[in-house]
């Protein structure tokens, strides 16, 4: 459907994953082999915090319907600022216009938010979805993409307060009304999430076969394993990229996220949770 790629460590230029990896994400946008869809090339978008942002502070965003491997602005910007979080997307329409509000990521307050996949069946759903978004936050969809509806009903939810438990809680009434429609499998996706200071990516599907998911391995581990690739100086101690597939052929570098697992990066580094017990 879209590729994606979320980055949290030491102030970055985006422009280095964004642009210039071996396998960046403006290079999926054309071709991106583990991808549904080869070439990504209905719009774009780059959500970020700027740098010596503070608790609570309001991210970025930069959207285009121009492709991203057209766009010289995309350049011009990513060269240009620093960040320690930021979101890039590439989208692949599967039935909602080409729009700006249609490309991710959304934003909420200080809150963003990216998803890869989609809602089955969102025809069906998307009146008793809609409607289940809370009044004083209906007025805030912009666009008309199932993702943007997933992403406000899980803020509905208690995303501020329990990003997982909400974010489960969304996918279940999802699946709730799904069932009720006839929908077999209404989840697909993997979903990336911040508040600015905390990354969460989410790896799930209600027929378990979800897009692909990946996250860096360690930079002091990747340095050990290749002291001769000067390209891993760039990037401080506690770099940490997650993203729809690799961004370069190095063995051991990503490591792919299980199927129903949420991964969790901040400063004391990654680790991973089970994401919906088939019980819950």
């Amino acid at each position: 459907m879209c590729r994606w790629l979320a980055y949290s460590g030491e102030p970055l230029k985006p422009s280095v994953l964004i642009l210039d990896a071996q396998h960046s994400l403006v290079a999926q946008s054309l071709n991106s082999p583990l991808g549904a869809e080869t070439v990504n090339g209905d719009g774009f978008g780059f959500g970020w915090y700027p740098e010596g942002s503070v608790a609570g502070s309001v991210p970025a965003l930069f959207h285009s319907i121009e492709p991203a491997w057209h766009d010289e602005n995309l350049r011009e910007l990513t060269d240009s600022i620093a960040s320690p979080i930021f979101f890039g997307h590439v989208r692949a329409a599967a039935g909602p216009p080409i729009q700006r509000t249609n490309c991710h990521p959304f934003r909420h307050g200080n809150w963003m938010f990216m998803h890869n996949g989609f809602l089955g069946g969102f025809e069906a759903m998307k009146r008793d979805l809609t409607f289940a978004v809370d009044p004083s936050l209906y007025l805030d969809i912009r666009g008309t993409t199932d993702s943007e509806v997933l992403f406000y009903l899980a803020l509905t939810l208690g995303l501020e307060e329990d990003p997982i438990g909400a974010m489960g809680r969304a996918v279940r009434q999802i699946e709730k009304v799904g069932e009720a429609k006839g929908v077999a499998f209404p989840m697909q996706g993997t979903i990336a999430l911040s508040d600015g200071a905390t990354l969460w990516a989410f790896r799930y599907s209600t027929a378990h076969r979800t897009r692909t998911l990946f996250h860096s391995a360690a930079i002091p581990e990747l340095r050990q394993m290749y002291p001769d690739a000067d390209r891993l100086h760039l990037f401080g101690d506690h770099a940490k990229v997650i993203v729809s597939e690799p961004l370069n052929d190095l063995p051991g570098a990503f490591v792919e996220v299980p199927e129903s697992t949420v991964a969790i990066l901040d400063d004391s580094g990654y680790r991973h949770e089970h994401f919906l017990d088939d019980g819950e």
